[in-house]
């Protein structure tokens, strides 16, 4: 649980052609820096990306970070789709949610905000 709502950013983007997403705002935060070397996992439907020194991807010349193809198949991003990035920066890391899992994430709660008629 991250326990100061601060300590969490987040930011859309839809991954380019190439499947690098831009976040100025989130590698500012974590002081990430062009050719910084990283580590990309799937854990469950998500991508976490976290600095590692031996990391076998890096932030791109322009401060976008890589989203490689086979991942971002095995969580479902699809191309064109946005994704949710969410920086926690007290654990130098950032959290990759497809749109797909957070609508589904978000979907009871707008059930009972719209008082729990079917919304379409």
């Amino acid at each position: 649980m991250v326990a100061d709502a601060a300590a969490l950013l987040l930011e859309m983007a839809v991954p380019s052609r190439c499947g690098r997403v831009t976040a100025q705002r989130i590698l500012r935060a974590l002081g990430w820096q062009p050719c910084q070397r990283l580590d990309i996992r799937l854990h469950q439907a998500v991508l976490v990306i976290a600095s590692a020194s031996d990391g076998r991807y890096q932030v791109g010349s322009r401060g976008a970070l890589p989203l490689p193809a086979s991942v971002r198949r095995m969580c479902g991003i699809g191309h064109g789709q946005p994704v949710l990035l969410a920086a926690l920066v007290a654990h130098d890391l950032v959290v990759v949610h497809p749109i797909g899992a957070v609508a589904r994430l978000l979907a009871d709660l707008h059930v009972e905000v719209a008082g729990g008629a079917h919304v379409c």
